[in-house]
């Protein structure tokens, strides 16, 4: 690994391409410690219950601890993350919105940034008038609330920009990666709980022991269920073109158990968290954190649910089999046994469908686990925040970075971290 690095290194264009990565998310780290002004903050932590385990620690977990000091970057990527989904699903039902993505690429990102605006904006308004009633805002005039809900949406669209930027100039997924330098900036803060927590016979040292083998083994299963992937054998025909041979090769299709990676725990979370947020700001919706409230069976089943829901849509949407079929067709490809075309494309479908539904149902049961492994260690959730969900987001993320790195590495003849 460490040759492998400072192979990296050596590429001027991939060593730009961590330099700038790593810059913008200082910037990101900073700027989650720029208070938003007039808000006693440790007042709205209080209010918000951060050290009880609620749906706000699995916020503040993804948002590195901005929303706990109540920063410029509070809310997060969580409107950009819910804007894109819902954008995804409106071009599934709406053919005219479909046609107009196919035909421009950067609709979609367009229509995205329109729609986290207005996401932003309901979020923020709805956080301001939480913090007029709990009395932590210093003077609740017109203009200072108004400059708390600019303060927070100018945040969350700052981070939107700060994301596309990493994402296309950078290395690994922006918008992931700003999730997973939240989380592993909380990783020291969690140490420090524990050892409070030991100090003052809160908890057992076996428990924290038993904690540390889990996580472990479970780092060990994302990483194995991440790279597992099921090869469709393809040969292609020989043919002359010319004088020249070409084709007469084997090859395969890999298809990963899980194809859409770590998207479908980080939609489910941002999908389940905005109406449960906007819940406990306004009275009137509270009822439902009584049937789906953090922590309840309501919410872990409609997680589960919803894991396994985003783990189909987001292969749907990453892979075409058709596309493949027709691509393997033209050229001369085949599965041996199946006829070119649609019967292929159907054959793959029908494998990508079997080998899903095992990775749905990983990523669904990692995700609740945090409930499961305080249960058994007797580690409060709030002295531990670093959970299910928070190590599939990190190993996912991980791993795909490292992705992108071996392939600028193999690129240029370069040994890589994966060989």
């Amino acid at each position: 690994m460490l040759e492998a690095l400072r192979n990296a290194w050596r590429i001027p264009d991939l060593r730009r391409k961590i330099i700038y990565t790593a810059v913008l998310l200082a910037v990101a780290r900073i700027g989650s410690y720029v208070p938003v002004p007039g808000v006693d903050a440790a007042g709205l932590a209080a209010q918000l219950g951060l050290d009880s385990g609620n749906i706000f620690g699995l916020l503040d977990l993804f948002s590195g601890g901005a929303l706990g000091r109540f920063t410029l970057f509070s809310m997060g990527v969580g409107p950009y993350i819910t804007a894109s989904i819902i954008i995804q699903l409106l071009a599934l039902v709406i053919p005219q919105l479909e046609q107009q993505i196919k035909d421009d690429p950067k609709a979609s990102a367009k229509y995205t940034r329109y729609g986290t605006v207005v996401l932003a904006l309901i979020q923020g308004f709805a956080t301001t008038m939480m913090a007029r009633n709990v009395g932590v805002i210093d003077n609740p005039t017109f203009f200072n609330l108004l400059l708390i809900i600019v303060s927070l949406v100018a945040g969350t669209s700052f981070l939107m920009w700060l994301g596309e930027n990493i994402s296309e100039k950078g290395i690994g997924n922006g918008i992931s990666m700003l999730i997973f330098i939240g989380i592993v900036a909380e990783i020291p803060s969690n140490v420090r709980n524990v050892y409070l927590a030991l100090q003052a016979d809160a908890i057992s040292i076996i428990g924290v022991i038993v904690y540390l083998v889990v996580a472990i083994a479970l780092i060990a299963a994302i990483v194995m269920v991440q790279e597992g992937q099921r090869r469709i054998p393809v040969q292609y025909a020989k043919r002359i073109v010319g004088r020249k041979m070409y084709g007469g090769q084997s090859t395969h299709i890999p298809l990963r158990v899980n194809q859409a990676g770590v998207i479908p725990v980080i939609f489910a979370s941002s999908i389940l968290t905005f109406p449960l947020t906007l819940a406990q700001f306004i009275p009137a919706v509270n009822v439902i954190n009584r049937w789906i409230g953090y922590g309840t069976f309501g919410y872990n089943f409609l997680y589960v649910v919803m894991i396994v829901f985003f783990t189909y849509f987001y292969t749907a949407v990453t892979f075409n089999p058709q596309e493949v079929a027709d691509n393997m067709k033209k050229n001369g490809g085949f599965v041996p046994g199946l006829r070119p075309g649609r019967p292929t494309a159907e054959y793959m479908e029908r494998v990508l469908s079997r080998i899903t539904l095992p990775g749905a149902i990983f990523l669904a049961l990692i995700a609740v686990m945090p409930f499961v492994i305080s249960a058994v260690t007797r580690i409060p959730q709030q002295i531990l925040s670093l959970g299910g969900t928070g190590l599939i987001i990190m190993v996912g993320v991980a791993l795909d970075t490292m992705k992108q790195i071996e392939s600028h590495l193999l690129l240029r003849h370069y040994e890589g971290f994966l060989n």
